[in-house]
């Protein structure tokens, strides 16, 4: 028995050292925090667009980000707005004509966000790609209207993908989204911004981000496997060495979830995506990393074990559990029970229960990512003076945290883009391009 609580205890010992490493780690990474972001040079507008929403029954919020996308402060012949529907139920892809966005519909099936992307990438490759970049956003998505201005900027400057400023669209209308909000602002602050510092890469957050067609032709298209396509896709980038770009004058608003179970159930399809990521890339990102010795591998690396280690923080917790049942007789106390060794106050997680049901889940889930369904209904959110709903230049636009459904009138003066999509009524001009419907 003795030997056996022996063990116990130097394992938790052991954890907690790692933990603390890993901590350490991250803790020098995040302390340029307080440094301003570096100065970006403006260009003038010069990048071909292409805009890119796949929804899935999204009527009631996708005419609202149709809206702030075309009241962007960039040449109105220099992008365009599409919208992928895919397995909709709703009227979202005429909602979205309505509002003024080109329809592209997929003829290949469609079971996640990431496979409409691959649709998308490839059928503008195949048919003359005339863009120079593949903006991404999410239908429930507000955009600041320099949004697309900034990502030039980036572009001109030689990045050929770059993340945008994530902010909370709704962080009054429950305590869940407010928490949401400041882990928005966390990792902006603490993650992309001292990395950007420290010449690392920037990660990929679903949406919001941009690429340039030029890697993605080296990149052989979009390809996904996993449930975190956003991850995947950053991965891929960096063992190509391509660095994200991390760009916080491009700032967009992103729609928290209401209650518990969605986020919950967000939360573990993340963590589950990460471990397909880790199983997937992990060992070449060491193989790289030893043949290479590139920090940039070696912190992509560490950023897909953040699961692992957060289910490992939940161990020296239950050994010392254990460690006090088996030995009743001794005095709970820093020296006999290892959870209250000076390493067991490193907070590695505060929510580590998602990942672990996320970590089992991907051992057996192998699919992608199930689509969201009707986004929830939004209560009243109270913005204070300046809120981002007044950047927009079109009057029309919600403020962040209300849904609309009132379309917008189609916007003049654009350019057809280069396809045969799903037009609306009020565009009338030949596209050189035919698309399926």
């Amino acid at each position: 028995m003795k030997t056996f609580l022996n063990l116990c205890t130097d394992l938790a010992w052991g954890i907690q050292c790692v933990l603390l490493i890993y901590a350490i780690y991250n803790v020098i990474l995040a302390l340029p925090f307080f440094r301003k972001d570096k100065p970006m040079k403006h260009f003038a507008p010069q990048k071909r667009f292409a805009v890119l929403v796949a929804a899935r029954n999204e009527e009631s919020v996708i005419g609202s980000l149709v809206e702030s996308l075309l009241a962007q402060d960039y040449p109105k012949e220099l992008f365009d707005v599409y919208v992928i529907p895919n397995n909709c139920s709703d009227d979202t892809a005429e909602a979205a004509r309505r509002a003024g966005a080109w329809i592209l519909t997929c003829t290949a099936p469609v079971k996640c966000k990431g496979d409409a992307l691959s649709f998308a990438f490839d059928y503008f490759e195949k048919k003359g790609n005339p863009y120079d970049a593949f903006c991404i956003f999410d239908a429930d998505n507000l955009v600041d209207r320099n949004f697309l201005r900034s990502m030039n900027d980036a572009f001109c400057s030689g990045a050929k993908a770059a993340q945008g400023r994530r902010d909370s669209k709704n962080p009054y209308d429950s305590p869940l989204t407010g928490s949401y909000s400041i882990y928005y602002w966390m990792i902006s602050r603490f993650y992309n911004h001292p990395r950007s510092l420290w010449n690392l890469s920037a990660v990929i957050n679903g949406c919001g981000f941009a690429v340039s067609a030029g890697l993605l032709k080296e990149l052989g298209g979009f390809h996904t496997k996993t449930l975190t396509e956003d991850l995947e896709f950053t991965t891929q980038c960096i063992l190509r060495d391509q660095k994200v770009a991390w760009v916080p004058e491009a700032v967009f608003y992103d729609e928290s979830p209401l209650q518990f179970s969605p986020s919950w159930k967000q939360r573990r399809r993340w963590s589950a995506g990460v471990f397909q990521c880790l199983r997937l890339y992990g060992p070449r990102l060491l193989g790289k990393l030893i043949r290479e010795r590139k920090l940039l591998c070696l912190d992509q690396f560490l950023f897909l074990t953040a699961p692992l280690m957060q289910i490992l923080s939940l161990v020296p917790a239950a050994l010392a559990v254990l460690l006090f049942l088996l030995s009743p007789g001794r005095p709970l106390q820093p020296s006999s029970c290892p959870y209250f060794s000076p390493f067991s106050g490193v907070p590695c997680s505060p929510s580590p229960l998602p990942f672990w049901a996320g970590a089992s889940s991907s051992f057996w889930r192998n699919g992608p990512s199930e689509s969201s369904g009707k986004p929830s209904s939004i209560t009243g959110s109270f913005w204070p003076a300046g809120s981002p709903s007044t950047w927009f230049a079109s009057s029309a636009a919600p403020p962040p945290g209300r849904r609309s459904s009132t379309p917008a009138a189609s916007p003049s003066g654009r350019s057809p883009p280069p396809n045969d999509t799903q037009r609306p009524a009020a565009k009338t001009a030949d596209c050189p391009f035919r698309c399926s419907s």
